[in-house]
C-alpha cells in the first residue's frame, strides 16, 4: 500500500485515500473453463475423476430411492414429450445404476410406439440401432450390456441418452468414448436428444471441448430443462 504525501494514514483518517500498488485481481473468481485455462489432458484427467465420483454416488443409492427417482423421470418425460408414445425412440439399457427406461419402454410398445436400441460396431464409429420389442432376443454387447442378436437396422427420431454428469448449458458427461457426440453428428437428421439423469449428477460445468454435443432437453427427477431455452419447464399436475 502507498499513501500519497500529505494525505493522512488510515489510522489518522478513516476516510483517508489508498491506493495499491496494482489494482485489484479478480483473476481467482473466474471458471478456468471459461478463460480456457485447461489444457484437454486436464480436462480429460478431471473428467475421469468426476466420472468415477459421480457412479459411485449413484450406485450407493438405495434400491427403493433409486425407484421413486426413476418414476419421478418418466413422469416428466411423460409430460415434457407429450408426444413421446408417437415417436420413434431410441433407449438404452441401464447400467451402474442409471435411470432404467425398461419400464418406459414396454409402456411405449404397448402404446404402438416404435422403439431401438444401441449397439457398439466398433471402437470410434457412431452407434447404430436396432429395433426393440419385448420379445427381442438378447445378446451380451460392450462391457456386457445386452442388444439386440439381430434386427432391422433403423433411425430413431427421439433419444433417451444416460446423464453420468451435465451441466446446465446441456453439456453431458458420459463414460468417455464419445459415442453419442458422434453419433449425433452422424445423423443426416437430427433426433431430439434427452439427457436422463439424476440430480445428484449435476455439475457447475463439464468444461465443455469442440466436440461434445449439447443435448436439447435434461431430465431428472426434479423436472426437465430445455436447453434451448435455459429454463425449467413446467412441472405436470400431480
Amino acid at each position: 500500500m502507498t499513501q500519497r504525501p500529505g494525505i493522512a494514514s488510515p489510522e489518522e483518517d478513516p476516510n483517508a485515500e489508498i491506493l495499491c500498488a496494482s489494482p485489484p485481481c479478480f483473476m481467482h473468481e473466474l471458471d478456468p473453463a471459461w478463460l480456457g485455462l485447461l489444457s484437454w489432458e486436464q480436462v480429460r484427467a478431471w473428467r475421469r475423476a468426476e466420472r468415477a465420483a459421480l457412479i459411485a454416488r449413484r450406485v450407493a443409492v438405495p434400491v427403493a430411492e433409486r425407484l421413486e427417482r426413476d418414476d419421478a423421470i418418466t413422469v416428466h418425460l411423460r409430460a415434457t414429450v407429450p408426444d413421446l408414445a408417437q415417436r420413434h425412440v431410441g433407449f438404452y439399457w441401464p447400467f451402474k445404476g442409471e435411470y432404467d427406461p425398461r419400464p418406459l419402454a414396454r409402456a411405449l410398445h404397448h402404446e404402438g410406439t416404435r422403439l431401438a436400441l444401441p449397439v457398439v460396431v466398433a471402437k470410434g464409429r457412431p452407434l447404430i440401432f436396432r429395433s426393440w420389442s419385448p420379445g427381442t432376443r438378447m445378446m451380451p454387447g460392450v462391457w456386457n450390456i445386452p442388444i439386440p442378436d439381430e434386427g432391422d437396422e433403423v433411425t430413431p427420431d427421439t433419444l433417451l441418452i444416460p446423464l453420468v454428469g451435465f451441466d446446465a448449458q446441456g453439456y453431458r458427461l458420459g463414460y468417455g468414448g464419445g459415442y453419442y457426440d458422434r453419433t449425433l453428428v452422424s445423423m443426416a437428421s437430427r433426433p431430439l436428444a434427452i439427457g436422463v439423469g439424476f440430480e445428484s449428477s449435476r455439475l457447475v460445468t463439464i468444461h465443455p471441448q469442440p466436440h461434445d454435443v449439447r443435448m436439447d432437453l435434461t431430465v431428472t427427477e426434479a423436472g426437465a430443462t430445455s436447453v434451448s431455452r435455459g429454463t425449467r419447464l413446467k412441472e405436470p399436475a400431480r
